[in-house]
């Protein structure tokens, strides 16, 4: 069979991965490598007649996660590793974009019964030993890869852990948090260079993969990928690590998982869940698939910039309603957290047969919309997300805030209307559900309660009363979404995924925001990052000490 032959087989290859997820009598693997007679004995029909790549341990996704997994493959294990990254050039997903927090263990018991007091017993003991053993060694691993960072009391997003309050007051000062200066950006650099020096090779424009599965066996032994428009085979001799990421832009997954819906998030564009759908397809379980880590963007209602965006107004002259045009919070202190404040936005309404607070609109006046800038800029000091400066243009999606507003005005981010009345025409041109009559009542509510400086409803604080001015009128929109998602395949306490019977699926890991272990609610603060290092680091050290399945170092 000559090359494009081979490289034909990808439709089949799909057929043999399902046809392999569903045979019985699925094995865990115990460190041995495959013989011939089990290759053999499948008439070796799945097995591609030739490899493009060929390597130790395969790992797909290039985020914090994917990281961590192939330099301790490679430095621990002695493994060769080849990682795949969908993104054009470099990578590092929503680690390399977010504020680089990771979490540090200062009590390891007392955080041990917080895990089980916040996800309500959905973690399991095993899972967390396992965590809290490999977890505690974040410093150690930090130093020894030349990380920057300084041991802090206190999250920039707030106070740690984020559920302390829970058995009375029983788990305040369990865990710190590192502070990182220059965010995940600096981190990122700082691995990078090690994975440089490690000679671990990374390629780019790598998509709609699928893994190739002994039907026998159930051993993963490698996937098929895109490379750009070419279609390639690649060998993992001894296992594959996925760390594809979330799910934050596959709409579908969002629908038909999450706890409500739409979401509109602001970080890494490539994660689409496309590891999702490799697992399924060769039998894995999914797990917490309905976790986020959340809180609300302004979203921009912009096909051409699809995306959530950080915002805060500068002043108190404006006030939240949602889709029926009524207030339903307090907006100074809605509720919301930095990690779980999509919470606020789950109400279902009969009346609508749907969420009325997605989107949630915020209506301001001509005096906040002149008195700063509403939105975050490169160069501010929390400029995380999809515009960072120091993303490559090919990866950055925009590049921040205008100073005056006037480019996100006339962009349609922002919406403006003389009167309150042409305001919710044309809130009602996005979602019908407005009513004038009613955001006009609301209006008029809202400069009431300002003159009375009393909020009755809601008890917002007196000194955030401020009335709004006569006109022109603002809004923009709200919705649930921001940082990412969490489910995935289930895991074991070596990052082994397991299919549905709870089985091993040998020779295939799983680490990150891809299958994170926390359940019930997002409760370890920093916990993405560390998620990141300690199941990671879990994979590339398990799945770099397995004999290849192709018996070469038999």
């Amino acid at each position: 069979m000559n090359t494009n032959e081979a490289l034909s087989r990808r439709s089949f290859l799909k057929g043999a991965a399902l046809a392999g997820a569903a045979a019985a009598g699925a094995a865990s693997l115990a460190g041995c490598a495959t013989t011939d007679e089990s290759l053999s004995s499948t008439g070796g029909d799945w097995m591609p007649a030739q490899w493009d790549y060929e390597c130790d341990v395969l790992v797909i996704g290039y985020g914090g996660a994917g990281m961590w997994s192939s330099l301790i493959a490679a430095d621990e294990g002695g493994a060769e590793v080849l990682v795949l990254e969908k993104a054009p050039i470099e990578g590092g997903g929503n680690s390399r974009i977010n504020n680089g927090e990771w979490t540090v263990i200062a009590d390891p018991e007392r955080f041990k019964a917080y895990c089980k007091s916040f996800s309500h017993g959905l973690m399991e003991d095993e899972m967390i030993d396992a965590y809290v053993a490999e977890a505690t060694r974040h410093t150690e691993y930090a130093d020894k890869y030349g990380m920057s960072y300084e041991v802090a009391e206190q999250a920039l997003a707030g106070t740690i852990p984020e559920y302390y309050f829970l058995d009375n007051d029983a788990y305040g000062g369990c865990i710190q948090i590192s502070s990182v200066d220059g965010f995940g950006m600096q981190t990122f650099r700082e691995l990078d260079a090690a994975r440089q020096e490690l000679g671990i090779e990374v390629l780019f424009d790598c998509h709609d993969e699928h893994l190739i599965q002994n039907p026998a066996t159930k051993e993963i032994v490698g996937c098929t990928t895109m490379i750009g428009d070419e279609e390639k085979t690649v060998k993992a001799r001894k296992g594959v690590i996925l760390t594809t990421g979330g799910f934050e832009f596959n709409d579908d997954l969002q629908r038909e998982y999450l706890k409500c819906y739409p979401w509109h998030f602001e970080g890494w564009r490539y994660n689409t869940g496309d590891g999702i759908r490799m697992v399924e397809e060769v039998g894995a379980k999914l797990w917490h698939m309905s976790m986020v880590i959340s809180m609300s963007s302004m979203y921009t209602r912009d096909p051409e910039n699809n995306f959530g965006v950080d915002a805060f107004l500068p002043t108190n002259s404006f006030f939240h309603v949602n889709r029926l045009g009524k207030r339903y919070v307090n907006e100074v202190n809605n509720g919301e957290t930095p990690h779980n404040g999509w919470h606020v936005y789950t109400q279902f309404n009969d009346e609508i047969d749907d969420y009325d607070r997605i989107p949630t609109w915020v209506v301001f006046d001509h005096t906040n919309f002149t008195s700063g800038k509403i939105g975050v800029s490169q160069g501010d000091f929390f400029e995380c997300g999809n515009m960072t400066s120091e993303l490559p243009d090919e990866l950055r999606d925009w590049d921040g805030w205008s100073e005056d507003n006037m480019a996100e005005l006339e962009r349609g981010w922002i919406t403006k209307a003389d009167t309150i009345e042409e305001l919710a025409s044309k809130m009602a041109e996005w979602d019908p559900w407005m009513s004038a009559e009613t955001l006009r009542a609301t209006f008029d509510e809202y400069q009431a309660i300002c003159d009375a400086g009393v909020d009755p409803k809601f008890d917002r604080n007196p000194e955030t009363l401020q009335k709004l001015d006569g006109g022109p009128y603002y809004c923009y929109t709200l919705y649930p979404g921001s940082c990412s998602t969490l489910g995935g395949p289930k895991k074991n306490t070596n990052a082994q995924v397991l299919d549905t019977r709870g089985e091993v699926i040998p020779r295939l890991y799983a680490a990150g925001s891809f299958g994170n272990f926390q359940a019930h609610s997002y409760g370890i603060t920093g916990g993405n990052n560390s998620e990141n290092m300690t199941w990671g680091r879990i994979a590339g050290r398990h799945a770099s000490s397995l004999d290849n399945w192709d018996g070469a170092d038999a």
